[in-house]
């Protein structure tokens, strides 16, 4: 057997793949704006992420063992605080899961483990807002994570949600089209029955940041999306109530809709306090393995 050239083992190295990598986006990037005299929107921290993206698509795929549990959840701080307070990693460990996070894009993206994998999907503009989550379902779906939806799309489980600023729902023009936005969504999740997704309805505001109107509103949205009409007839769309989790739900009380005051943390701010996590914590989990093992069944002819 002739031993290995220096060429062979140059070509099998992880380290030039990734320099080719982000040569030939950074070579696009400059193509674009050439061509447009425009910016596209994507920084040299891009061109980083994309590359190792797309070196560890193999690592995240392998996951995945076709029994759904392969999981990502999208999500801000408010879904952070939820992981680490509400203990959902070690629970899903427990359960057999492998349970990947995606916070904003710095940090990014964290393994099972809870470490950082050095990268993000790219949300564009950070926006997990509906009209951000609506964007990323625009996306086209490709087989390496070239884009956000794409490196989502790599999972076999994905959950997702809206930070508490997406309950200040000024107006019913305004809410729906909320709803259109994840009708829309929806479609794109239809289009997609070997993955399960999990909804998440967004978390409710302090009573000092919003309105009886508004909050009403919300509790009509966060109604929707657990509603038949939204989930019947897409078997592999589920939802998990987040905010009547930690919503007061005593119509006639003056924070109806707003964060419980068992759940508010100093201060008039509105991320849901440890208490709040830990309350919910279990239950999420819950809800997400129960859809998961569910799936599987659902599909059977």
């Amino acid at each position: 057997m002739k031993p290995d050239s220096w060429i062979g083992k140059l070509l099998r190295s992880k380290v030039v793949w990734a320099i080719l990598a982000v040569g030939v986006v950074a070579v696009g990037y400059v193509g674009v704006r050439v061509v447009t005299c425009r910016g596209v929107g994507f920084g040299l921290w891009r061109v980083k992420h994309l590359a190792l993206a797309i070196l560890d698509s193999r690592s995240v795929r392998a996951s995945s063992r076709g029994e759904y549990t392969n999981v990502i959840f999208l999500h801000h701080s408010t879904g952070h605080n939820l992981i680490v307070e509400g203990g959902v990693r070690e629970l899903f460990t427990e359960a057999g899961f492998e349970f990947w996070d995606h916070d904003y894009n710095w940090p990014g993206l964290r393994r099972p483990d809870g470490s950082e994998a050095g990268y993000s999907y790219a949300i564009p503009g950070d926006n997990t807002d509906p009209d951000g989550l609506a964007r990323i379902f625009s996306q086209r779906a490709y087989g390496l994570p070239l884009n956000a939806l794409s490196g989502l799309l790599q999972h076999e489980v994905i959950v997702f949600k809206s930070c508490f600023p997406a309950s200040n729902i000024e107006s019913d023009e305004e809410l729906q089209q909320r709803k259109d936005w994840y009708l829309g969504m929806r479609d794109v999740m239809d289009a997609h029955p070997d993955k399960v997704f999990v909804v998440m309805s967004q978390p409710p505001l302090h009573p000092t940041a919003t309105t009886p109107e508004a909050a009403a509103r919300a509790r009509a949205f966060a109604d929707w999306l657990m509603s038949e009409e939204y989930l019947a007839g897409h078997p592999n769309v589920f939802a998990f109530d987040f905010f009547d989790a930690l919503a007061e739900d005593d119509p006639a009380g003056p924070d109806a809709n707003m964060l419980k005051a068992e759940y508010r943390p100093e201060g008039e701010e509105s991320h849901p306090n440890v208490a709040a996590n830990r309350a919910v914590g279990s239950a999420f989990v819950e809800a997400v393995v129960g859809a998961a093992r569910s799936y599987p069944d659902v599909r059977m002819p």
